[in-house]
């Protein structure tokens, strides 16, 4: 019987279920003709189509074969883990029951050593055979070995049925310890659903000890890790939710945890230990002298917190309390130095001498006002009397505005290799651009001969679309042209969008477009005009001039988007000696160049709320999500049809693409450009909000910074993942350029809308001034308290009162004077709260009242 002709069929038709059935119906002979025939079949099939998965539908097939055919355990696990065998995008075991069935005949003893080496052999959790692994390992009932890629797959899977898996209590004590299970398990958020809503159902249940889990947990943290790793920890630990007699097994690994583990944990670690009710004074001493010298500011609030609660409790533990405090006193923000010399003047009777020394001691960390508060209280008996020295910091210098940018690609092998690529930067857009102007004019055989091949395949459906909405869409439309390919034959005229884009957007497309154009009516000019000469996106004036020249004496015109696009990068000095050179060109282009002036535009920035205009207290409206920004400009007419489009702010909301390339093509019209950005400006992705790379590029653009780039930058400053919308603002101040006052204006409405959190820009502002931006914080924080503060009878904004602790610090350390009518206003009301004493504080300040010297 033809064995190999029967078992060949049912691969290439694909028909796995039927394979799995002959394959266990064949004798030992049969079972050594098809192993040795395998090898020369998946040759054969190998590559059938380069576009399927790996060997396309024979996978499971070839699989099934091996996995019931070869004779030993190890030569069953090289073929199930070949690579060419695998999925080639990835996936799952598609094929674990087919695999068990033509297993299920072999002997016990060959199956658990199969089952161990495919488990040895796994090197994640999301490799190809951990399925086949784990369901080898529960047939068999063989304990598990030791590896921690399985504990993670097994981590990966659905935990429906956990309780009845009977790798359960093998695996679970090994879910604290392997490496790979909180990456795994990192999504994991619901405490009803998926592995946690299992583990505590098992833990309700009684299946599972909840002893066990916080004492995994607790094991986990201690091992370290990152904040990813001992995400789905700490959550399974929090809803757990231990008891305080729960947690008192564990006061000393809580208090392990407080120095150096991730914030997350520190904060559980923190949560804890305040429950419990038997601390020793030497045990709450060491956790709040950890929480206090953490740098984050939410530990640092909540050690602060928990020391003036227990102390208030309990007097006699101002013993303890000023070496915490004395931490306190360099902590890196004006609101927790000011809480922390309240709670040193507030106990400071209680303290021993040698505690007031340390206290003492740490007044030079204060600014000028909280210190002399806390040398006031601390004067006296074997201390000496002095007052902090404190000298702010000066501003850093501003770097240069602008470099030389590289030259446009010069050789054709760059170029038919950089064609192809994801092109994310302007200045590489711009390389390649001006490169293939270049060699086209030069070496247009070349060039086609080095792209033909990259481009023949290159997204076909390219030409089956409406529009080519990306610029690089049309470049490789225009190598393509070169070619004389009959599918780009008018694609300028069929492909171009019309109306519904951004101006910059359509300046853009106009450039790329014009280019194809040129190439299909051979009237190419040798280069083009408006290529970048800095890394601001400006164009020297005296490049400019001898880029025309060059067409001039090449018989060629330049292109009219290109024009264009080279005026708007002009620098605003004039070139008086460039202009002479322009206007003895013979060219309409030269004599464009020689009489252009920079214009100067008007522009306008609107808050819309819900649909129309509204007030400072959207927050309590709810759908802040529908705020929006509407920019206006006015310009007079220049002349030119895209220069004009660009500074009239045309279809400002519409469509967008490239966005951050923007600035670059408005280097001389800061304010502009900026507002253009600003119907993005609430807008986040996933690595924060859409205009925070743009902050940078127009801190070094040319022209007024008004209150389009005061929006883009207090939004950016709102954005914590980043130290860059800080440095943007010293810089910007350095050239004294920041528009402090409007900042704080658009910062205050962004705060007042919710679509920025106060804690995010008090940090921000809090680093600004401590890096020697404190007069230009004051300015900002000043314009901003007016839409911030509340008006009678409604509820203060979160984080509020640390924004006034902020600004009172930035006018103490720049001598601000001037009385501002809504801190007035709020200072004269009734009450005590925290918010109140820190207005009263700045008013005093800022008026020179009786509280100014004392309270700061």
């Amino acid at each position: 019987m033809d064995h190999w002709g029967e078992i060949r069929k049912l691969i290439e038709a694909r028909r796995a279920d039927r394979l799995a059935e002959r394959v266990r119906a064949l004798d030992d002979g049969g079972r050594k003709e098809v192993a040795a025939r395998l090898p020369e079949l998946l040759k054969e099939l190998r590559g059938v189509d380069r576009w399927e998965d790996g060997l396309s539908g024979y996978r499971v097939g070839l699989r099934v074969a091996g996995a019931g055919c070869l004779g030993g355990a190890a030569a069953v696990t090289s073929w199930l883990y070949r690579r060419d065998l695998a999925p080639r995008w990835g996936g799952a075991d598609n094929d674990v029951d087919l695999i068990l069935a033509v297993l299920a005949d072999r002997p016990a003893a060959w199956r658990a050593d199969l089952a161990e080496r495919l488990v040895l052999r796994l090197r994640a959790a999301d490799d190809r055979g951990v399925g086949l692994a784990l369901a080898l390992l529960r047939e068999t009932g063989v304990e598990p070995p030791t590896h921690d890629p399985l504990v993670a797959g097994w981590a990966s899977g659905d935990p429906a049925r956990l309780g009845d898996d009977p790798l359960l209590d093998h695996l679970l004590p090994r879910l604290f310890e392997a490496e790979g299970v909180g990456r795994v398990l990192q999504w994991e958020k619901d405490p009803r659903q998926g592995w946690l809503g299992a583990l505590l159902d098992l833990a309700e249940a009684g299946r599972v000890k909840r002893e066990a889990l916080i004492d995994g947990c607790v094991r986990r943290f201690l091992r370290g890790g990152t904040p990813i790793d001992l995400r789905f920890f700490a959550r399974l630990h929090e809803a757990l939710a231990p008891s305080p007699a729960e947690a008192a097994c564990h006061i000393r690994d809580y208090l392990h945890l407080l120095p150096a583990s991730p914030g997350p944990v520190a904060e559980l670690a923190a949560k804890r230990l305040r429950a419990c009710g038997d601390l020793t004074a030497d045990d709450l001493a060491e956790a709040w002298d950890c929480l206090l010298f953490r740098p984050e500011r939410v530990l640092v609030r909540t050690g602060l917190a928990w020391l003036g609660r227990s102390v208030k409790r309990d007097p006699a533990l101002a013993e303890v309390i000023a070496a915490p405090l004395a931490r306190a006193f360099a902590a890196d923000s004006a609101e927790l130095q000011e809480i922390a010399v309240e709670l040193a003047v507030a106990h400071a009777g209680g303290m021993r001498e040698e505690d007031r020394a340390t206290i003492h001691e740490a007044i030079g960390f204060l600014p000028p006002a909280l210190g002399r508060r806390a040398a006031a209280a601390f004067a006296g008996g074997a201390v000496a009397e002095a007052e902090p020295v404190f000298t702010p910091p000066s501003l850093p210098a501003a770097p240069e505005r602008a470099h030389a940018v590289e030259p446009p690609i010069e050789s054709v092998e760059e170029f038919s290799q950089s064609i192809t690529e994801w092109t994310d930067s302007w200045q590489s857009w711009e390389r390649l651009l001006a490169g293939f102007v270049m060699l086209a004019a030069r070496d247009g055989a070349g060039v086609v001969a080095a792209t033909r091949d990259r481009l023949v395949d290159e997204h076909p459906w390219t030409y089956s679309q409406k529009t080519w909405p990306r610029a690089e869409q049309w470049l490789r439309g225009a190598a393509t042209a070169l070619a004389g390919s009959a599918r780009t034959r008018q694609a300028w005229r069929r492909f171009l969008p019309g109306r519904g884009l951004a101006a910059p957007h359509r300046l853009l497309l106009h450039r790329a477009a014009e280019i194809l154009r040129a190439v299909e009516e051979d009237t190419l000019p040798p280069l083009l005009l408006a290529t970048p000469t800095h890394t601001t996106g400006h164009v020297a004036a005296a490049e400019l001039v001898r880029r025309l020249e060059v067409i001039e004496a090449a018989g060629a015109k330049p292109l009219a988007a290109d024009l264009q696009q080279a005026l708007l990068r002009l620098p605003r000095t004039p070139d008086p000696e460039a202009a002479e050179r322009a206007a003895r060109l013979t060219s309409a282009a030269g004599r464009i160049v020689a009489g252009w002036t920079c214009p100067e535009v008007e522009v306008t920035l609107e808050w819309t709320c819900n649909g129309g205009r509204d007030d400072h207290d959207w927050h309590d409206r709810g759908h802040h999500h529908y705020v929006r920004l509407v920019p206006g400009a006015a310009a007079a007419p220049a002349g030119l049809p895209l220069v004009d489009l660009m500074l009239s702010m045309s279809d400002y909301w519409a469509e967008a693409e490239h966005l951050h390339w923007w600035p670059s093509m408005l280097p001389s019209h800061r304010e502009v450009a900026a507002a253009y950005l600003t119907p993005h400006l609430l807008r986040s992705y996933g690595y924060g909000p859409a205009v925070r790379a743009q902050a940078r590029h127009l801190a070094r653009a040319e022209g007024p910074a008004g209150v389009a780039f005061s929006a883009v930058l207090a939004r950016a400053l709102g954005d914590r993942s980043t130290q860059e919308p800080v440095e943007v603002l010293l810089e910007v101040a350095a050239r004294d350029e920041l528009p402090a006052a409007e900042i704080g204006r658009q910062a205050g409405l962004l705060l007042a809308s919710g679509e920025v959190r106060m804690i995010d820009m008090v940090a921000a502002l809090d680093d600004a001034a401590r890096r020697g931006g404190y007069a230009q914080v004051w300015g900002i924080a000043a314009a901003a308290l007016p839409a911030l503060l509340p008006a009678p009878g409604r509820r203060p904004r979160s984080g509020l009162s640390g924004f006034v602790t902020l600004a009172r610090t930035a006018a103490d350390w720049c001598g601000a004077r001037g009385e501002i009518p809504e801190v007035r206003d709020m200072a004269a009301r009734k009450g005590n709260s925290r918010l109140l004493r820190e207005i009263r504080r700045l008013h005093d300040q800022l008026t020179g009242g009786a509280g100014a010297g004392q309270e700061g």
